[in-house]
């Protein structure tokens, strides 16, 4: 059951009523007056029109509307999903724009791209789209004359921020950045490099702000053979900032450096795919920032905007690991998403992060964090769930523990030997530290990167000061402009190579096992792997459903700094039905994968499949959708136009 809406919201739902049913308004003349709804405060235009679209004549009319009462709570319902942009379409429908004389209509083809995009929303819920979202009935084509109803959400961040005169392009300032300042210094970065840079968003936080990423690569936008990818998150706390800030900086150090001619920084670009999210709950940091530097208590804007902590809302695939980890041929790695854990609340924040882990083939990862000084890796949940600081390995233990080294060796503090600074208590083990060996805790992303994908993350602690104060930045920075560059290099250790078939034809999701390693990667799409492996001799062994398994002996030397090549073509079998490989099958029969669409590496899912956000149990033999008691238990109305049969 879902967790009670607040009682103004539940009061406004139970004024929802049948579809009027009214075509929409053809006449173009109008007489524009002052836009005073409240809902649709924020939109880029300032004055509508009466009659609406709607035929609602007056303010008070579209304010008692079933419609207005339903896209003012569509947020909560949606817990987050499409917002603002479902309001703000919305309120263009609802209060139209308008301008000399003249009304306006929203662009067709916004409708139409939000409809693609927020329809899985819907669906997770049991709720019809809003029939006055209509896209061939209230929206125009553009030969028509309509405007881009979402522009406002990129005016104000697409304005350039002009640097003081007399400062180089390379210019980097080491302050704090508000969301807007943020934005604006990332797609700056972008349009200075963008032969290897771009910007793109994974989603949007609760309260509508876009999960901005901005990536470096030789082809940004596009995955290219044999080259891994990396990712580096900050701020899924919202009031550990340094790791937000430090970010911002390393995007502009990246493109700068590229520009001059660096040898060190052009190699990693051209062979490498970063991709840089500088804060994943900037809602969190709102709240932090309000406070301000040095004011900030030890959880103000911790969690994101419905009281969530984000690194406690992964799947916990721990738990299940450890129980099928001592039985024989079931696949440890790779693991589904318990069906449970959609009927929970899960964070839009959470959602975009594993839509984004299924589409993108990542190799390596790491969280920034603050409170401390200290790297730590997975496991993070104790194999003993009632121990609270237990060591708890995972299967590449060893990889992890170089991984965390490659960090803290070089960072002046972690190795500082002085056991009264920060971090000090971690001097004994080299300022890194196996997670659950801290402390244990279930839902974490590390734990869930490295159960679910390919990818293996660690955490990094930058400090014990989590609001650092503005003249504090530059020295963070410092410490940690040449950690961040040696853990990006670490992707480059191992091996990687492409799987196919005799034809020469790629072989997706093919198997690669490490005798001695119980945890395999996968193939990309394009048939191509990235297997993070300590030095020394590994057995390595390529297998996929449908073709006999290849085996490999590979020697990795101690000093070797570029992953090593090793391909393998795969021989069918026969012409019999394929085999199915123990323990690969993602779910179990009748279950759905609540990721849809978002396949592994951008694989479709198959029929059936719910989309991501998928978080209550399915309504079964007709009965009602969860939200439905809501409307009856308050009001005799039956709004049956919500309901999708």
């Amino acid at each position: 059951m879902p967790s009670s809406l607040p009682l103004l919201l539940l009061t406004l739902l139970a004024a929802v009523t049948a579809r009027p049913g009214c075509e929409p308004a053809r006449d173009p003349s109008a007489t524009c007056v002052d836009l005073r709804l409240r809902t649709c405060g924020d939109t880029s235009y300032n004055q509508t029109a009466f009659p609406t679209l709607l035929e609602h004549r007056s303010r008070e009319a579209v304010e008692s509307s079933s419609e207005y009462i339903l896209l003012s709570v569509l947020h909560h319902l949606l817990e987050g999903q499409c917002n603002p942009d479902l309001r703000l379409l919305g309120c263009a429908v609802l209060a139209p724009r308008c301008e000399g004389g003249r009304v306006r209509r929203p662009c067709r083809h916004v409708c139409e791209g939000l409809r693609e995009a927020c329809q899985p929303a819907f669906d997770a819920i049991d709720m019809a789209w809003p029939y006055f979202l209509d896209c061939s009935l209230y929206f125009a084509r553009e030969e028509e004359g309509c405007y881009d109803p979402l522009e406002v959400l990129r005016g104000s961040l697409d304005t350039e921020e002009v640097l003081p005169s007399g400062l180089p392009s390379t210019f980097i300032h080491f302050t704090h950045h508000s969301y807007a300042q943020m934005v604006r210094v990332l797609k700056r970065t972008a349009a200075r490099c963008a032969h290897i840079a771009k910007t793109y968003s994974i989603g949007r936080s609760f309260n509508g702000k876009e999960l901005l990423v901005i990536e470096f690569s030789s082809r940004p936008g596009q995955h290219e053979l044999m080259e891994p990818e990396v990712k580096l998150i900050g701020n899924i706390h919202g009031n550990e900032v340094a790791g937000r800030e430090v970010l911002i900086y390393l995007a502009q150090y990246l493109c700068s450096e590229y520009l001059l001619g660096s040898p060190r920084v052009q190699r990693l670009l051209n062979t490498t795919r970063i991709h840089l999210l500088p804060s994943m709950n900037p809602d969190g940091y709102e709240v932090a920032a309000a406070e301000g530097a040095g004011y900030n208590g030890w959880t103000s804007g911790r969690q994101n905007a419905q009281n969530l902590d984000l690194n406690r809302n992964f799947p916990d695939l721990t738990s299940e690991y450890y129980r099928v980890a001592a039985s024989r041929g079931v696949r440890s790695d790779h693991m589904a998403i318990p069906q449970h854990y959609w009927w929970g609340k899960v964070a839009p924040e959470t959602k975009a992060m594993m839509k984004w882990m299924r589409t993108t083939p990542f190799v390596l990862s790491a969280s920034l964090h603050g409170g401390d000084l200290v790297v730590s890796y997975p496991f993070d949940f104790s194999k003993h769930p009632q121990e609270e600081k237990m060591f708890s390995p995972t299967p590449d233990e060893k990889m992890f523990k170089l991984l965390a080294r490659a960090y803290a060796d070089v960072h002046p503090m972690m190795m500082d030997r002085s056991e009264n600074r920060c971090g000090g208590n971690f001097l004994k083990r080299g300022s890194v530290i196996n997670g659950a060996d801290w402390y244990s805790f279930t839902g974490g992303m590390s734990d869930f990167n490295y159960l679910h994908s390919n990818c293996f993350e660690i955490t990094v602690e930058l400090g014990c000061v989590k609001f650092p104060p503005e003249e504090a930045l530059y020295t963070i920075w410092q410490h940690n402009k040449e950690p961040l560059l040696s853990f990006v290099e670490m992707v480059h250790r191992g091996i990687k190579g492409v799987v196919m078939d005799k034809f020469g034809k790629p072989v997706k999701n093919a198997r690669i096992v490490v005798k001695g390693i119980r945890h395999d990667v996968t193939t990309a799409p394009d048939g191509d792997y990235w297997r993070l492996l300590p030095s020394g001799s590994h057995i390595v062994i390529a297998q996929a459903p449908g073709y006999s398994k290849v085996i490999k002996k590979v020697t990795i030397p101690d000093r070797m700094r570029r992953a090593g090549r090793v391909d393998f073509i795969l021989q069918p079998l026969g012409t019999g039905p394929k085999q199915v490989l123990p323990g690969s099958r993602r779910s179990g029969p009748g279950l759905r994968d609540p990721l849809g669409d978002a396949g592994l590496h951008g694989e479709l899912g198959g029929p059936g499949q719910e989309p991501l956000g998928a978080r209550r149990q399915p309504s079964a033999g007709g009965s009602k959708p969860w939200w439905w008691s809501y409307f009856t238990s308050l009001s005799h109305h039956k709004p049956r136009w919500l309901l999708r049969y």
